[in-house]
């Protein structure tokens, strides 16, 4: 338990403070943030980014235990340990990093980080669509789910000449679409996306 904060007053505060959750580095109330069902990442490899929406529990300590959001800056702010750079970390690296930072304030930290909304890692449609921009994605998605999810293609949409560019070591490369091919299942003409994708509907 926390040391010095163990009054009746400051345990109910304490339990109104994990109620709240924290927009931008900013403490909000419960209804200003609807409720995030946590993403499918691995903790151990992927890589926490801009906007992304992290649950930090804190285990017995629940005034401790809020969800954040990734600042532009690439940080987050928490009680007690105040401002922390999570850009570029593994969910399971920010758990030590948290667990030792709250060492000085609580006794044996259990600390858990879960990526409730991947908001970071996105590919962007544009040409002849039905829903052109942003598509968020949490991994593994190929271009014919994402052309699916947003609408499908339009009716004067070059079926055949639909392409994905790709930044590669520095460089954009161009990468062809066998849209017909894809439609019929044969799943080596699709292509799995990375993150910053341009697919390109002619």
């Amino acid at each position: 338990m926390l040391s010095g904060r163990n009054t009746g007053a400051q345990q109910a505060a304490g339990v109104q403070g994990s109620k709240m959750k924290v927009q931008n580095g900013e403490a909000q109330k419960p209804n200003e943030v609807e409720p995030q069902t946590g993403a499918t990442v691995d903790p151990k490899t992927y890589e926490i980014g801009l906007a992304d929406q992290l649950m930090i529990s804190v285990w017995k300590e629940p005034e401790l235990s809020m969800s954040v959001v990734v600042r532009p800056d690439g940080m987050i702010t928490l009680p007690l340990v105040n401002e922390v750079r999570v850009l570029g970390l593994k969910p399971i690296e920010l758990q030590q990093l948290l667990t030792e930072k709250l060492k000085p304030f609580v006794s044996e930290p259990q600390v858990t980080v879960i990526v409730q909304q991947i908001r970071s890692r996105k590919v962007y449609l544009t040409g002849n669509v039905s829903k052109q921009g942003a598509v968020g994605l949490e991994g593994g998605e190929t271009a014919m789910q994402v052309l699916a999810a947003a609408g499908g293609l339009n009716p004067f949409a070059k079926a055949d000449s639909i392409y994905i560019l790709r930044k590669e070591n520095g460089k954009q490369v161009r990468i062809p679409f066998q849209y017909k091919k894809a439609l019929k299942g044969q799943a080596k003409d699709d292509v799995v996306l990375q993150p910053g994708d341009v697919i390109v509907v002619p």
